[in-house]
């Protein structure tokens, strides 16, 4: 329990049900960063009161080592070697579904809930359980979701994953009185909060000046405090004065040069194909070859690519050029509404 409104609804949902219930706030970040206190006393605060309401005890899980190492660490790692990782992604395989459900099952617990926007089949005599997408699609989490093996899913529920959307989940909070209905989306990443990914950057890595580059003539246009900063088809931030807008095509961390161009159409924009690295599936195995759906970001579109692969290599293959993904970035597979898996993209091609 997060303190937010759908973890909450996932409980009062749980207690109805007849099970019983005890809630866990996983304390995974207590630092004040510059400008930005930390809200983990306030957002427990809405959780005992939510717990208080419904009857059921609350517990405090201090996780802040394990999301330090796997989460934060990760995190600025990848940003140092020109990488644009996703920190949901590995805080899901290795805190929630990892250390969470780990000391939960080691307590006796049968199940453990989240209030994730998902849904489950539960696999029958000791098969993987299925990922699947939720019925409200924008709000769906599965793409941060593919890390995790089908094994703990069997021992998952997620009571919200059928509910049309957040203005119905709110509502289902406000019927039960829960008093959290109005409590607004925690957005971006939830230790930096609004400090911003560039202010924690500079306050962790070392500024490095450089050039930023015209991709397509050598031509030095700018410069900026760390190549790391820049993730590929940004546009906001580059600070290069007048004149057309310009995207990030390319960072290169060792040479700490950041290229841009002021084409929309440039050839380093657009890719007809993604190499992973790090897959991982679902219920353990590779699907076939064939084609699939793809989303390479959280609440983009979900395109067709051909899956295809290669020993220990996998890429996938779409039938016209799409805009370059990030290196770094998660691409998950769909087959309908089932999540198979996914992997890292690469930056070597």
């Amino acid at each position: 329990m997060s303190g937010g409104v759908d973890s909450a609804l996932a409980a009062a949902l749980l207690v109805e049900q007849g099970h019983d219930v005890l809630g866990v706030y996983m304390r995974n970040w207590s630092q004040d960063l510059p400008g930005f206190k930390c809200p983990w006393a306030d957002d427990l605060a809405d959780a005992e009161r939510v717990a208080v309401s419904l009857g059921i005890d609350l517990e405090v899980w201090d996780c802040e080592a394990e999301y330090r190492a796997t989460v934060v660490d990760y995190l600025v790692d990848a940003y140092a070697r020109g990488l644009t990782p996703n920190p949901d992604v590995m805080c899901n395989q290795t805190v929630k579904f990892g250390t969470f459900a780990e000391r939960a099952f080691a307590r006796g617990a049968d199940l453990v809930a989240t209030g994730h926007y998902a849904r489950v089949e539960h696999g029958a005599d000791g098969a993987p359980a299925r990922l699947l997408r939720s019925c409200d699609e924008h709000k769906d989490q599965t793409y941060f979701m593919w890390r995790v093996p089908g094994e703990v899913y069997n021992r998952a529920v997620f009571p919200i994953g059928g509910y049309e959307n957040k203005t119905a989940v709110r509502a289902a909070c406000a019927e039960r009185g829960l008093g959290i209905e109005n409590k607004p989306d925690s957005d971006g990443i939830c230790f930096i909060g609004p400090v911003g990914l560039r202010t924690f950057l500079l306050d962790t890595l070392e500024r490095k000046p450089g050039d930023v580059v015209e991709w397509e003539t050598g031509e030095v246009l700018g410069r900026h405090e760390g190549a790391f900063l820049f993730t590929v088809g940004q546009r906001r931030g580059l600070d290069l004065g007048g004149g057309p807008a310009r995207y990030v095509v390319s960072t290169d961390t060792e040479a700490n040069v950041v290229y841009v161009t002021a084409d929309k159409m440039c050839p380093g924009l657009w890719s007809d194909e993604l190499a992973l690295e790090d897959v991982h599936w679902v219920s353990g195995e590779p699907p076939a070859e064939g084609s699939y759906l793809v989303r390479t970001r959280h609440t983009g579109p979900l395109r067709e690519a051909r899956l295809e692969l290669d020993g220990g290599h996998v890429r996938l293959r779409y039938p016209q050029p799409e805009r370059t993904v990030a290196p770094g970035q998660s691409a998950v597979v769909y087959d309908g509404v089932i999540c198979l898996g996914g992997g890292i993209v690469s930056k070597e091609w």
